[in-house]
């Protein structure tokens, strides 16, 4: 995989004048923050050796590398998830071709359900811990010492500093629906019952959804600080007496644009 990766990474380097430093993992309806940087490369999956291709709705399926807020970034315009048919590695491939562009820090974003009662929709909640209730792990397998260690420690799998730096700019922009919580993350396709949310409450989750922790996992795994952020879009299933459909995901998504494009472009001009 090693091979492979800094293969993709060279594909990429050669279309930029400026490797990126901070690296975006956008969710469900929430790439419109790729949209705002400045003076883009935009290069579709498809075209980068070894990338898997987004299939999902709210996913745009490519790499947009430029600046914001003074930094160099590079967005992923949509993500890959389990559920699509990739494995964890393929899913998970493109955070380790971000470490090998040089990225220093990373912002993962999602769509989630809201299993803390109190989250209403269109609440941004910070994860301060993530539940791996997938069943696997991207890191099964052979390891390669290249990307990091064997048994890689998950105690701060968020960074404080960038938690810290989350909150302060919460507070000085007057967000009161920015909350935290445990996120915890399952394979889907399929949503959740209201049984499976019952015990999901007992395990102490906050929100649910279907990406984000392996490419955590992997993240931590290459010492990459991350910080994470949900943009709650429906209360989960059992809350309330009423079917979950992915149209009211994107509708979320799409109500809260300007409040999460205000937030992140201040997080990201700060760390």
């Amino acid at each position: 995989m090693y091979e492979k990766a800094l293969e993709s990474k060279n594909y990429i380097a050669s279309k930029v004048a400026t490797l990126p430093t901070v690296g975006l993992i956008l969710g469900s309806g929430l790439g419109v923050l790729a949209d705002k940087i400045n003076n883009p490369v935009v290069i579709p999956y498809e075209e980068i050796p070894y990338f898997p291709v987004s299939t999902v709705e709210g996913h745009a399926g490519q790499l947009v590398i430029g600046e914001l807020q003074g930094k160099t970034v590079v967005a992923m315009q949509g993500r890959f998830h389990f559920y699509e048919g990739y494995t964890m590695q393929q899913v998970t491939f493109p955070v380790r071709v971000m470490k090998l562009l040089g990225v220093e820090k990373m912002i993962v974003t999602n769509a989630a359900g809201g299993i803390n009662e109190t989250f209403l929709p269109g609440t941004l909640m910070l994860l301060t811990d993530q539940i791996n209730f997938t069943g696997t792990s991207p890191l099964i397998g052979k390891n390669d010492e290249r990307f990091g260690p064997r048994f890689p420690d998950m105690t701060t799998v968020f960074d404080k500093e960038l938690l810290a730096i989350a909150r302060q700019s919460a507070t000085k922009l007057g967000l009161a629906n920015v909350k935290e919580g445990v996120y915890l993350g399952l394979t889907g396709p399929a949503y959740e019952t209201g049984a499976e949310i019952h015990m999901m409450r007992g395990m102490g989750a906050s929100a649910v959804g279907m990406s984000t922790v392996s490419e955590v996992i992997v993240a931590a795994h290459m010492s990459i600080p991350v910080l994470g952020i949900s943009c709650i879009t429906n209360l989960a299933a059992g809350i309330l007496d009423q079917p979950l459909n992915h149209a009211e995901v994107i509708e979320v998504s799409n109500r809260v644009q300007d409040e999460f494009l205000a937030y992140m472009e201040d997080i990201i001009a700060t760390i």
